[in-house]
C-alpha cells in the first residue's frame, strides 16, 4: 500500500512538473510534430489492420448470432456499427496503442534515463520531464481521435465486406442498418473516451520510463509494467465512463 502511494504522489508531482510552463514554444512545437509523425501518423496501420479484421468478425458473429426469420437482417449493420463505435474503436484500439506507442515511449524515455541524457538536460537548466512528456501528450490528445475516427469507418466498412462476402446480409441491408436509428452523441461518447486512454497511455507510459533505475534490463521490466498498468486502467476508466455517460 505504501509502494503505492508512494508511486501515486510521484506520478502527479512528475505531471506537475509536465505541465509547466515551457521554456520556448518554438522548440516544443517542433517536437509536437515529430511525436505526430512518430506516435500518430506510425500507428495508422496497425489500426487499419485491426479495424477491418474486427469488423469482419463482428458482422459475422452477430449473423450467425441472430439467424432466426424473426430478426430483420438489417440488426446486422446496426450491430455493428453500435459494437465498433461504442466500444471496439475506442477501447481495443486504445489496449492495442497501449502495447504499441506505451512500449515505444517507456523504452525511449527509459533509455535516455539510465544513459543518463535526461540528466544532461537537467544540468543545463531544461525541464526534462516536460521537454520529454508534454509533447508526447499534446500529440496523442490531438491525434487518437483521429485514429479513433479511421477505426470506426475502416471497421464498419470491413463489417461490410465481410458479411456480403460471406452472403449473410445484402448490402442494402447492412447500410440500411449502420443508418438506422443513429445516435450522434454515440461518436461524442468514444471520442471522449479517447482522449481520457490516450492520457492515460502516454503518461503512464512516460512515468515508467522516467524513473527507470538500472541498465537496459530494467528499461525492458519497466516497458512491461506500463503497458499492463496502462490497460488496467484503461479498463477501469472505460466502465466508470459508460457508466457516467451512458446511464
Amino acid at each position: 500500500m505504501l509502494k503505492f502511494l508512494h508511486e501515486f504522489g510521484n506520478y502527479w508531482i512528475l505531471m506537475g512538473k509536465v505541465f509547466s510552463k515551457p521554456e520556448n514554444y518554438s522548440v516544443y512545437y517542433r517536437q509536437t510534430l515529430r511525436e505526430f509523425i512518430s506516435l500518430g501518423l506510425y500507428s495508422i496501420g496497425i489500426v487499419v489492420i485491426i479495424s477491418v479484421f474486427m469488423g469482419a468478425v463482428i458482422t459475422l458473429q452477430t449473423a450467425y448470432n441472430t439467424d432466426n426469420p424473426i430478426y430483420p437482417s438489417y440488426l446486422i449493420g446496426l450491430g455493428c456499427r453500435d459494437s465498433i463505435i461504442l466500444e471496439f474503436s475506442s477501447t481495443v484500439i486504445a489496449l492495442i496503442l497501449a502495447g504499441k506507442v506505451g512500449s515505444n515511449i517507456t523504452s525511449e524515455i527509459g533509455t535516455m534515463r539510465v544513459t543518463e541524457q535526461i540528466d544532461a538536460l537537467e544540468m543545463m537548466g531544461v525541464n526534462s520531464a516536460s521537454f520529454l512528456i508534454l509533447p508526447k501528450i499534446t500529440a496523442t490528445l490531438l491525434f487518437n481521435p483521429f485514429l479513433t475516427l479511421i477505426s470506426i469507418v475502416v471497421g464498419i466498412a470491413g463489417g461490410w465486406i465481410a458479411g456480403v462476402g460471406a452472403g449473410v446480409v445484402t448490402s442494402s441491408d447492412f447500410i440500411y442498418g449502420i443508418q438506422y436509428a443513429f445516435i450522434p452523441y454515440y461518436i461524442l461518447y468514444s471520442m471522449i473516451k479517447t482522449v481520457f486512454f490516450a492520457f492515460i497511455i502516454t503518461t503512464v507510459a512516460a512515468y515508467h520510463g522516467y524513473f527507470v533505475e538500472g541498465g537496459s534490463l530494467e528499461v525492458g521490466r519497466a516497458s512491461t509494467k506500463a503497458v499492463v498498468y496502462s490497460s488496467i486502467l484503461i479498463l477501469l476508466t472505460n466502465v466508470i465512463l459508460t457508466q457516467l455517460m451512458l446511464s
